[in-house]
């Protein structure tokens, strides 16, 4: 092994163990040791040091001990001053020290205001701390692949173009990254500034911090994935590490001159099991057993520093870029494009416009169809156009029932290409192109060559052909939209009728198992899945296109108990998909053996015992609830496959869906809920309370802004006469 790196890496850990103690003594002479604090928005306290000890820093006193007693004793073997003898273990345990030390340093700076770093010179407020929601958030895409991995960039690279050109391959790879650290100032987040490159969690280039110790946000927001999803709790640390190092895909890149801080911080990352590629020449070190350290990448092509990457960590690339010549991917989606970089928009209430997706059998393939006068000259002129887009697929498994799948995809596939926005659907849409794209020659027909394209790359097993016809003309985007609304609506209709009742299969998803290996859920006409993205003819179209994949059919079988929604054949495939692990589920109710979650759910159903209820709270929610726990503390409660009785992870629309605990009352059992919920899902609550015969009862559901309290959460409900408190006890 090479002994600059381990003399590197101890001395480097010497110093974050140092700067943490002088902080930490400061900071207890100012406020006491008794002083609280947590990272905004998570569960577990100081992650690193919580996920490998199990040891809750909630005070400054802690952080203290934590140094005294999961630092300082990791140090004690390698001294800064007698480097005569490193070996990889020594150098490996002063990299954990470093992480914790880390970690510690960036709590201090909290509490003193300090974090996150707010840079005036160039306009930017960095991240700092990654919190437990958006790990939630970004589950689904790290479990399905559509986010093979992540990246943590340490330093500068060579010049602003070739940092331009090592961010868009990783955003067309929607390889998430995160940037940290500098070269002598210059660092990858000013390159890309001066680039006017967008930054942000929507455009998958996160700044975390000028400084190498930035990346200890990234690093134990990997530590937390093993508690989160797999069930593990804080001190399982040979659990946690194996679960990083095997299903949380990361690895750093480090780029320019390295330093002891680096070192250390690299010794840590190893530990979690990430390799780390760098376009420096230096000394190989390959810890057997654990990971590859580094790899020299010395050439200074960007594609081939990136594709080491991706060779190295060993990730499953997998990108269809249609025709068009601009960037592709979907780390575009979340791109915005403002009023005055905008060229042209469709829609958006400012033109007519509308999107339809049907199947037909007479498709051919490929041909995209401009219909109206001028329609190049006047998207050249730019300003507002109509636009009537209709897709026709065709293919020998395809059916009707996927139109509305296929269609939603058209937001996705399209807000891909980069300088190319898009929002809503049906008669809702609406559509930019920036001046940039348009630079780049993007025309009216690329709308169609990206879907042409893209669904039959995504849908390969249920479409065959594909052609897109563009409507540009006023009077003609109006006449098409009076025919299309008459579909949109016998389509309504149509799954209105569908209930649980009315079919013998429902749909497996058990995409999540790669992170939290005994969940597994079950998706019904009324019941979608809990992470919000499949409903049951999403999981049947899954299917169709694959059928070896995560979503499965699952004979009901014969009925056990209508009521609490139970059936032996849902019973034998959970029994048999969950390892055994699980012997049922009911759909209906929170009370008995309620389906499990993964850590993807977008809300939490949980008892209110004083209230004779449930409250709902959604992910993002920060404050506290009537229970006494905040979010990031209920989750830790239900996911991971747990089955807990009185907690439960659903997907949000559940909430609007008549089997909503209907075996316990049904959504009359709502004592509280986040005002985001109420608001966002007004026009839905309004029309649920109405079938249940009380219009006026969304006024007696209490919300943040009224209180957080149980005792006086049940005066209000009193004061309201709220039905629960009169209905039959939940125990």
């Amino acid at each position: 092994m090479s002994k600059e790196i381990a003399t590197g890496a101890i001395k480097g850990s010497h110093y974050y163990a140092e700067q943490a103690e002088g902080l930490l003594e400061k900071a207890i002479a100012e406020k006491g040791a008794d002083f609280a604090f947590e990272f905004p928005d998570t569960a577990y306290f100081l992650p690193q040091i919580y996920a490998m000890t199990g040891f809750e820093a909630r005070t400054l006193g802690d952080m203290k001990t934590a140094l005294e007693q999961h630092v300082k004793p990791l140090l004690s073997d390698v001294p800064a001053e007698n480097m005569n003898l490193p070996y990889l273990g020594e150098a490996l345990d002063a990299g954990m020290a470093s992480l914790f030390a880390q970690e510690i340093v960036m709590a201090v700076r909290y509490i003193n205001e300090q974090e996150p770093i707010k840079d005036d010179s160039i306009g930017l407020t960095y991240n700092g701390f990654i919190s437990d929601t958006i790990l939630r958030d970004l589950g689904v895409q790290l479990v399905d692949g559509s986010m093979p991995g992540y990246v943590v960039i340490i330093g500068a690279a060579d010049s602003d173009e070739q940092a331009f050109e090592i961010a868009r391959d990783l955003q067309q790879k929607n390889i998430l990254t995160f940037l940290c650290g500098n070269v002598n100032g210059e660092s990858m987040t000013k390159q890309l500034l001066r680039k006017d490159v967008q930054l942000g969690w929507d455009t998958r280039l996160v700044p975390l911090g000028p400084e190498v110790e930035h990346a200890i946000y990234a690093i134990h927001w990997a530590a937390r994935a093993g508690i989160t999803f797999g069930g593990m709790k804080g001190g399982d640390f040979q659990k946690i590490l194996k679960y990083s190092k095997d299903k949380v895909f990361a690895f750093a890149m480090v780029l320019g001159p390295l330093n002891e801080r680096i070192w250390t911080t690299g010794a840590g990352a190893i530990n979690m099991g990430f390799p780390a590629v760098a376009n420096t020449d230096i000394p190989v070190i390959h810890p057997t057993g654990v990971t590859i350290y580094e790899e020299v990448a010395k050439e200074l092509d960007p594609a081939k520093l990136v594709e080491k990457c991706i060779e190295v960590r060993g990730l499953k690339i997998t990108v269809s870029k249609p025709p068009i010549p601009v960037a592709f991917g979907p780390a575009f989606e979340g791109e915005r494009i403002r009023k005055e970089d905008m060229h042209i928009e469709f829609g958006g209430q400012r033109t007519p416009a509308f999107e339809w997706l049907t199947v037909s059998d007479n498709v051919e393939d490929g041909k995209v169809t401009i219909v109206g006068k001028d329609a190049e000259a006047r998207y050249q002129q730019g300003g507002q156009m109509p636009m009537g887009i209709i897709v026709e697929v065709e293919g020998r498994k395809m059916q009707s029932d996927f139109e509305p799948v296929l269609e939603r995809k058209i937001h996705h596939f399209v807000n891909e290409a980069q300088g190319v926005w898009h929002m809503g659907q049906r008669e809702q849409n609406w559509l930019r192109v920036s001046k940039n794209a348009l630079k780049e020659g993007f025309t009216l027909s690329h709308f169609g060559d990206i879907l042409t394209t893209q669904l039959k790359h995504k849908f390969a097993n249920i479409v065959d052909k594909v052609q897109v016809t563009l409507y540009v003309d006023e009077a003609e985007v109006k006449q098409k939209l009076e025919e299309t609304r008459k579909v949109f609506m016998e389509r309504d209709v149509r799954l209105a009728t569908m209930t649980d009742e009315s079919v013998d299969t429902f749909y497996s998803c058990i995409l999540c198992q790669s992170f939290a290996p005994d969940h597994v859920c079950v998706v019904s006409p009324e019941r979608l899945g809990l992470c919000g993205a499949y409903n049951w003819l999403d999981a049947k179209a899954a299917y169709e296109i694959d059928p070896n994949g995560a979503n499965q059919p699952v004979l009901k079988g014969e009925t056990l108990d209508g009521v609490k929604g139970r059936w032996k054949g849902v019973d034998e495939y959970v029994y048999q998909s969950s390892h055994q692990a699980l012997e049922s589920f009911n759909a209906y109710t929170i009370m008995d053996n309620p389906m499990t979650s993964c850590g993807c759910f977008e809300c939490i159903v949980a008892i209110v015992p004083e209230a004779n209820g449930v409250m709902i709270v959604n992910r993002g929610y920060t404050g506290m609830t009537p229970i006494g726990m905040k979010f990031s503390t209920l989750a830790g409660t239900v996911g991971g496959g747990a089955q807990t009785p009185g907690f439960m992870g659903i997907g949000r629309f559940f909430l609007t869906s008549k089997k909503f605990l209907s075996a316990d009352g049904g959504f009359k059992r709502v004592v509280w809920m986040t005002k985001n919920l109420k608001e966002s899902f007004a026009d839905q609550f309004k029309k649920r309370v109405e079938e249940e015969g009380d219009p006026d009862f969304m006024d007696k559901i209490a919300d943040e802004t009224i209180t957080e309290d149980a005792e006086k959460l049940v005066e209000f409900l009193t004061e309201k006469g709220h039905p629960a408190l009169s209905m039959d006890p939940m125990f």
